[in-house]
Parts: C-alpha cells; sequence; structure tokens
C-alpha cells in the first residue's frame, strides 16, 4: 500500500499543533489502520482513534485514565508542518511518533503529563505530516525506530 493510495494521515493527539497546516476535517472515533515496516517486520496498529476536528485537536487524549494496550490516537495533515504538542491536563504518560512525507519515521519522544503551566512541548526535528500517540514506551516494545516507515489507511469516516 502506497501513502497516497489512501485518504489522509495521522497526528496530534493532545494540543493543537501550530504553525502548520489545517489538519483534515472529520471527526474524532475515526479509525485508521497503520502499517509500519521495521527491521522485524510489519507492525499493524488497528486501534487508533482520528481526531480531526479542532475540537477533537484541542481535547485529545486530556482527562483520559488508560488506554489499551495498542490504541492511541493519530492526526491528520494535508501538508508538512512543524508544529509542538504538549501534555496539557493529559493523565497517563505517553509516547509520540512523528513521520516526514516520504512516510519515514523521524522521532519518537516519551512525553509527560503536565497539570500546571507552564506545560513543556514537543517538536519534531524537521518537518512532519503526521503523529501517532500511544502508551509510553508501546513503540519501543513494538520494535518500532526511527528509520522505519509506515503506510495507512482510513477505515472509517
Amino acid at each position: 500500500m502506497r501513502r497516497n493510495a489512501f485518504v489522509g494521515l495521522v497526528v496530534l493527539a493532545l494540543a493543537a499543533c501550530a504553525n502548520g497546516p489545517e489538519p483534515v476535517h472529520g471527526a474524532a472515533g475515526n479509525r485508521i489502520l497503520v502499517q509500519i515496516q521495521t527491521d522485524g517486520g510489519t507492525i499493524e496498529l488497528e486501534n487508533l482513534e482520528v481526531a480531526r476536528t479542532p475540537e477533537a485537536r484541542a481535547q485529545g487524549l486530556m482527562g483520559r485514565t488508560s488506554l489499551p494496550g495498542d490504541g492511541g490516537m493519530a492526526f491528520l495533515f494535508e501538508g508538512q508542518t512543524t508544529g509542538a504538542f504538549w501534555m496539557k491536563d493529559t493523565l497517563i504518560p505517553l509516547s509520540i511518533l512523528f513521520w516526514r512525507d516520504d512516510e519515514q519515521i523521524i522521532d519518537i519522544l516519551d512525553m509527560r503529563p503536565c497539570r500546571a503551566d507552564p506545560c513543556p512541548v514537543y517538536r519534531a526535528s524537521g518537518p512532519y505530516v503526521g503523529a501517532i500517540e500511544m502508551n509510553r514506551g508501546a513503540f519501543e516494545r513494538l520494535g518500532v525506530e526511527v528509520g522505519d516507515t509506515l503506510e495507512y489507511q482510513l477505515l472509517s469516516e
């Protein structure tokens, strides 16, 4: 499956992303299938929500007390962005994966919950077109590394 053969991409599950293209519009709760090509084989992530409206982006994973082990949130962007993520009012530690328009993963960062300003921001090392947030350490447990590639497909609208 090729990236341009699918509808949209994933990003930003906890905070609005500034200074970049607007995300593709839609509602939170849509699902996306992500396949990541690693040295150990293909990893499939099927239990990801897609936050696609400004309201869903602003809410992200805030207030949730847990996620399924294979669950998370993804946001789609129509073009490259350099916006940052934050963990304001997020209760669970998360990891975030960023990828470029050539489908290559450029960063995987661990993020800590933050209840009061100022909260740290988390940035990719360069422009990206998508991001996925999952429980902290999930990408490491799955064997996903910087340099791996991914493909995606929306499962519902």
